[in-house]
């Protein structure tokens, strides 16, 4: 098995990074184990090896597996959330707010490092300190996404809430769904069809001063 990082050890001896980049080091490491293996299957053991360390090396930034695990699912979460929060400030089209929504969930579960399985797939979602961080995805997402629609329609919370949520849901589910089936639509055309299905519903709804 290789190490992960660059110059990971000297001679037989681990390399000194400074602890921000050993920290790196170790939750790359350990993302790669728990996506191949699933958590329980996984052991530091596995995890020191991938990296290159020693175990206490490893403990020193890590107190246990769950420790790391909760990490990775923190620089995972917050990722997704930021996207679709990116997707919503960086332009005042609607039409493109969804579908950069859209393309967000996309890119995450098509991304080489598969990450996305530590969150959608995990095999501790019944753990609460799990379940809490992938609940935080779905309502940071829920969130973004209905402040503009407040803001834009004028409509409820609860009304805007229950539309993003749909939209959260249906980018999430056909994501999933695309890479499960094997990809069997060219990604752009899969994002264009989920962009479009969302938008010929959320368009249905006028703009504040629109008369509908």
């Amino acid at each position: 098995m290789t190490a992960v990082g660059n110059g990971a050890q000297t001679a037989g001896r681990p390399t000194r990074l400074p602890r921000s980049a050993r920290r790196k080091q170790l939750l790359a490491a350990a993302q790669e184990v728990f996506v191949a293996q699933g958590y329980h299957a996984a052991a530091m053991d596995d995890i020191a090896e991938r990296a290159g360390v020693s175990k206490p090396v490893l403990y020193q930034h890590f107190p246990g597996k769950m420790e790391l695990y909760l990490a990775l699912l923190d620089t995972h979460c917050d990722a997704i959330v930021a996207k679709v929060q990116d997707a919503m400030r960086g332009t005042t089209s609607n039409k493109e707010r969804v579908s950069a929504s859209v393309r967000a969930y996309f890119d995450f579960v098509d991304h080489e490092s598969e990450a996305f399985r530590l969150v959608f797939e995990s095999d501790l979602r019944n753990d609460p300190a799990v379940r809490q961080r992938v609940e935080r995805v779905e309502q940071g997402c829920i969130a973004a996404i209905t402040d503009t629609i407040i803001s834009d329609t004028g409509v409820s919370r609860a009304h805007a809430e229950l539309l993003a949520s749909g939209l959260v849901g249906a980018a999430e589910t056909a994501a999933q769904f695309w890479l499960a089936s094997g990809r069997q639509v060219p990604k752009a055309e899969a994002e264009a069809l989920v962009a479009a299905l969302s938008w010929r519903g959320i368009a249905s709804f006028p703009l504040q001063g629109e008369s509908a």
